[in-house]
């Protein structure tokens, strides 16, 4: 697992729970108003040395007694194909997780659910789900994306798993119609909108490597 940082102790990531947060490096979008460019961009993300494993998991082990979960989030930690097994050794030492996700790996998602490898999932939803819309906000064409979306959001509603969807309200983006379509669309589900926040992004990074 490439892990960038190490958050170690957090009580606002996970309501009712004291845990600690893991970012893993890389991501499949290019969300221009993502805050973690060093996370996405490979020129970025490569420039740093990743924590290991053994770090982790010894610092997992000394806060048994203080530490309720973990919050897995990236990037998109679901690109990596060792976040199962990755999962797998923090619940056999006893900790729930949370996992962050924007959704692009179904499969991924329904296996980790069956195998009780998770305990919240959160879910981007970027906007509508229209293919012009979504490659509008993560800059990524093709690849089946809302088709893939569409799957993880009834895995989500359909297996036995906490979940929230989540849309980052970004202005001149999301109108006035597109956040009535999202809370219709999501009106059943837990659904929450965020801020966006102004400050470095994946958009003005690639700016500035332009210029």
């Amino acid at each position: 697992m490439r892990i960038a940082s190490l958050q170690k102790q957090s009580f606002i990531d996970w309501e009712g729970k004291t845990v600690a947060i893991i970012f893993t490096k890389g991501c499949n979008f290019r969300c221009g108003y993502c805050h973690n460019p060093s996370l996405a961009l490979p020129h970025l993300l490569n420039s740093t040395p990743d924590i290991s494993e053994k770090v982790f998991f010894e610092y997992l082990q000394n806060r048994k007694k203080w530490l309720d979960g973990v919050v897995i989030t990236g990037g998109e930690p679901t690109i990596h194909a060792d976040l199962p097994e990755f999962m797998a050794s923090i619940k056999k030492m006893g900790f729930q997780i949370k996992l962050d996700t924007n959704g692009t790996n179904p499969s991924m998602l329904k296996h980790m659910i069956r195998n009780n490898l998770v305990d919240f999932i959160a879910m981007d939803i970027k906007t509508v789900l229209n293919e012009d819309k979504y490659n509008e906000i993560v800059n990524i064409n093709g690849d089946r994306i809302i088709n893939k979306i569409s799957s993880s959001i009834q895995i989500l509603r359909n297996e036995n798993i906490c979940y929230q969807f989540r849309t980052t309200i970004i202005p001149d983006l999301h109108t006035l119609e597109i956040k009535n379509r999202l809370a219709e669309q999501f009106r059943t589900d837990n659904y929450v909108l965020q801020e966006y926040r102004h400050g470095v992004t994946i958009g003005t990074e690639l700016s500035n490597l332009q210029s």
